[in-house]
């Protein structure tokens, strides 16, 4: 029987979850669950400095909230754990002392100020900085000798001067020199590994098969062939995804705004239009469809159509993937995710929400939402007694104010005669819109009237909202403008 399928994501607490952390999250998700395989979280808090709790607990409220689940990780132990590497030190410990007894490790006692000169010295000269291996025949005794009178000492990894070619399953063969980087540091101690050897050992021990990240990481993926050949470990396959870009088709980064995922999750962005989108960042359906749930992605995705070149971050197409998916809701479902944007922007009170209510007024603009977050500015006047606009807004074209507010008083008087059991959107226009087109230009009421309504320059029409609002506010505020324009 093949061996299952096992891929991991394995982020640093060092900071919020990104989108391009996310993405890769995603890829290593429905690789493993389009092969049946294992997906599965592990935090990599070694930098002890750097890492915190909050991090974490991002990272996995996140990844919850993007339905990517997975199968082994904090909170769900599996046999490979425990699956943060601050616990699993003494695991380290034991490699690097098979390192060492093995004589393919040693103890570098050089200055970090000797190094750093070395390494001006051959840029200067054109050359790509490398360790020189001073320490690299000191002998066991002296090492010993010089770590017991306290000296300072990292431990390197004796690089073997040699090619390093690797089938990468999104770039085909990809090939290193690995003697032009000179001997590596693996750990600061015994008791404080570094990055690129807790990585190799815990891929092992946790039975990884196949490693999917950003291309950032190709350099270190000869780094980590090796260490697994000194330590007689099987290799591993390997993918590298293209890296997003920001518009100026330079690497996504925080000059580019902010692109955690809590942010976009703040501004009202669905988690199942992040997935779409993230997902079309780097791979290609190979058709021409342009909307996939996770259940489908996971059932088409393929390493094969990953593309090679960067992926940009083209937050319009977000857009338009989110405004699709709040269209598909029922209008109650999308009144029930506005809701808490309008709480919070102290419109309502957490108590006085009537969702059947909202909905009425969610109707009004759910085709033309992008995000959630964008509900506060364009229904908030529903929820104030009183508005607060330039009267100016109410002119229409050439019409004096005085004919403005005579088309006013106009339309106040036909909406006054229309009965309470009768007010509804169908009566509204039929009674208003005759009287509007004997005007020259319909417009000399209507604009007035939906600006009173409103106070915007732009929103629904007018019989819609003065509909929602109801007859005895719709007349209180045409008064009000009416007075305006005194």
């Amino acid at each position: 029987m093949a061996e299952q399928i096992r891929t991991r994501f394995a982020p640093s607490p060092t900071g919020a979850l990104h989108m391009g952390g996310a993405r890769t999250a995603l890829f290593n998700y429905l690789f493993a669950k389009q092969q049946k395989g294992v997906f599965v979280l592990r935090i990599e808090d070694t930098d002890k400095e750097r890492s915190k709790k909050e991090w974490e607990e991002d990272i996995l409220e996140h990844l919850s909230w993007l339905g990517l689940d997975w199968d082994e990780g904090p909170g769900k132990e599996g046999k490979y754990g425990p699956y943060r590497q601050s616990e699993r030190t003494e695991l380290y410990k034991k490699y690097l002392l098979q390192l060492l007894e093995q004589k393919q490790a040693y103890y570098c006692f050089c200055k970090p100020e000797d190094l750093e000169a070395q390494r001006q010295d051959q840029m200067s000269r054109g050359e790509a900085p490398r360790y020189l291996g001073t320490c690299r025949n000191l002998s066991q005794e002296e090492q010993e000798t010089r770590l017991k009178a306290g000296e300072s000492a990292v431990i390197r990894f004796m690089v073997p001067a040699k090619k390093v070619s690797f089938q990468d399953l999104v770039r085909g063969t990809v090939e290193f020199d690995a003697g032009l980087a000179g001997d590596m540091v693996v750990a600061k101690d015994l008791n404080t590994p570094l990055y690129n050897f807790t990585v190799v050992v815990d891929d092992h021990e946790m039975n990884i098969t196949h490693v999917i990240r950003g291309e950032d990481h190709i350099p270190n993926t000869p780094k980590q062939i090796l260490l697994q050949e000194a330590l007689g470990l099987p290799r591993l396959a390997y993918g590298h995804l293209p890296l997003l870009l920001g518009p100026d088709r330079t690497k996504l980064s925080k000059r580019h705004g902010d692109h955690s995922v809590a942010q976009f999750m703040q501004e009202g962005y669905l988690p199942e239009a992040i997935i779409n989108f993230l997902a079309l960042l780097g791979w290609n359906p190979g058709t021409e469809r342009e909307t996939f749930s996770l259940t489908e992605l996971a059932r088409e995705f393929s390493l094969e159509r990953v593309q090679k070149g960067g992926a940009i971050f083209n937050v319009s197409r977000l857009d338009w993937l989110n405004g699709w998916y709040i269209r598909q809701k029922s209008t109650e479902e999308v009144a029930e995710l506005c809701a808490p944007y309008l709480v919070d922007a102290g419109l309502l009170g957490e108590k006085e929400i009537d969702i059947q209510k909202l909905a009425k007024i969610v109707a009004l603009y759910r085709e033309r939402l992008k995000k959630l977050s964008e509900i506060v500015e364009l229904v908030d006047f529903f929820f104030v007694e009183k508005l607060s606009y330039d009267k100016d807004l109410l002119l229409w074209k050439d019409a004096t104010r005085e004919e403005i507010r005579s088309a006013l008083k106009k339309a106040e008087d036909i909406v006054r005669a229309i009965e309470e059991k009768d007010w509804n959107e169908e009566n509204i226009t039929k009674l208003l819109m005759p009287e509007a087109e004997k005007e020259k230009n319909r417009g000399y009421m209507l604009w007035p009237f939906r600006v009173a309504l409103c106070g915007k320059k732009a929103s629904a029409g007018p019989f819609e909202i003065a509909t929602v609002l109801g007859k005895q506010k719709t007349i209180s505020r045409v008064q009000e403008a009416e007075q305006l324009l005194i």
